[in-house]
């Protein structure tokens, strides 16, 4: 029987990340969205709204895709960097000299390979301008009284990713391991986010309902299977790709979606149950994807639906909770 256990222990680390940060960036985020809340028509809505995008990806031209994905996650990035950009100098020095270093060896690996890549000097020139923004960043904050929250320091994480993406995009630096890190980044971005945004109920109508589209999306007419192809095409950082150990036999993909439906299921539990029983939830739900990844990889290769591998580790503990009670 094969079995993996690499994309498991991910599964199960990013969401604990995840729902241990949630506890701490929650009451800026609320604030941010004036202490809104998806109600009932809100994530029913949603979850039309992710079957309509899905079933139109494959008829929208490539380059509007990637420009959608560019603009949405660069938003993101720039936005949660922004929010907590209001630490101390320290860790904004830090921070620039991060960017210094890795902007710089950008551009040193862009110029070795100017000989046999055409858009290699452009990456070169675009690196050294980040680096340039970077050293007067570092520069203005030596200067400056407050630690408010900074728009330069939020600049630089979208700009680093659109240069990464553009001009490593097709090298073996960011597939896997850029595309990995970034999707991993951005799954726990999302989680927060969003996560904010629901209650218990609407949890539970939206875990209901996104599971159902799932299962049709997948196994019936196949839509989700088409778009996340056209996705993964562009190299755009929609999925987590891991080789599968111990057998190093294959790589096994799963999408940012699957992290966000299991982020927020164990972020409500920890909230509704508390945090022990939400980190049991986290592991069922993880041994769960195990135990399917391991049937499917034995018996039926090929695309199944993550939210079902998912809910059916979080649904018996739910049942068992509410039984006790």
């Amino acid at each position: 029987m094969y079995f993996d256990v690499a994309m498991p222990l991910t599964l199960f680390m990013v969401i604990t990340v995840a729902m241990l940060l949630e506890r701490k960036v929650e009451g800026k985020l609320k604030s941010v969205f004036e202490e809104r809340e998806f109600g009932v028509r809100d994530a029913v809505l949603f979850v039309a709204a992710i079957s309509v995008t899905v079933s139109l990806v494959v008829f929208i031209p490539q380059m509007a895709i990637m420009t959608l994905f560019l603009f949405a996650y660069s938003m993101l990035l720039f936005i949660f960097t922004y929010l907590f950009s209001d630490f101390q100098k320290t860790w904004a020095r830090v921070f620039c000299t991060a960017f210094l270093i890795v902007s710089f060896l950008a551009a040193t690996i862009s110029l070795f390979n100017i000989s046999t890549n055409s858009t290699a000097a452009y990456g070169a020139l675009a690196f050294f301008c980040l680096f340039g923004f970077t050293f007067l960043a570092l520069l203005y904050e030596e200067k400056r009284a407050n630690t408010a929250e900074r728009w330069y320091l939020a600049v630089m994480p979208p700009a680093l990713f659109i240069f990464l993406y553009l001009f490593f995009g097709g090298t073996p630096i960011w597939f896997p391991y850029l595309l990995n890190l970034y999707g991993i980044v951005f799954a726990v971005l999302i989680i927060l986010y969003l996560g904010s945004l629901f209650t218990w109920k609407t949890t539970l109508i939206f875990s209901t309902l996104l599971t159902i589209m799932d299962v049709i999306l997948v196994l019936v007419t196949g839509t989700m299977v088409s778009a996340a192809t056209t996705t993964i095409s562009l190299n755009l950082p929609v999925v987590v790709a891991l080789p599968i150990l111990p057998a190093l036999n294959g790589i096994m993909l799963l999408g940012l979606g699957d992290f966000f439906f299991a982020g927020l299921l164990a972020i409500q539990t920890f909230k509704k149950f508390g945090k022990s029983f939400a980190i049991s939830s986290v592991i069922a739900m993880s041994a769960s994807f195990f135990v399917f990844e391991a049937l499917l990889l034995t018996y039926r290769p090929g695309p199944f639906p993550g939210t079902v591998m998912i809910i059916c580790g979080w649904l018996p503990l739910m049942l068992w909770k509410g039984l006790k009670h």
